[in-house]
């Protein structure tokens, strides 16, 4: 069975910038694209990164530019660098392996004043 821990969320001010962790167990992690997705405060949860094995990053347009993530296989983690952050950003986080039905407790990420 799957499991994903994320941390690393908090406040942020709006133009400041967030680091996302998320540890994958149970699956060979170096061998699956990971995902992060985010859950907006009474929206529908959403697709912000697709992360493979060796590296390539895909993001939506609403993040691209503003949004990395890179992946550490030795540690079985994920991040999701967050640059620029606007109010929009705010939501629950969450880090996925592709193709699993598992999520985790997510983190929860608000940029306000």
């Amino acid at each position: 069975q799957e499991q994903f821990v994320e941390s690393g969320g908090g406040l942020v001010q709006p133009g400041g910038s967030l680091r996302l962790s998320c540890v994958g167990s149970g699956f060979p992690f170096s061998d699956e694209i990971m995902t992060w997705h985010r859950q907006p405060p009474g929206k529908a949860r959403e697709w912000v990164a697709n992360l493979w094995r060796g590296g390539a990053l895909m993001n939506p347009d609403s993040v691209r530019g503003r949004f990395t993530a890179i992946r550490d296989n030795a540690k079985n983690t994920v991040y999701l660098q967050m640059d620029s952050l606007s109010p929009e950003d705010t939501g629950v986080y969450y880090c996925q392996m592709v193709g699993s039905t598992t999520w985790g407790q997510g983190t929860q990420v608000t940029v306000s004043w």
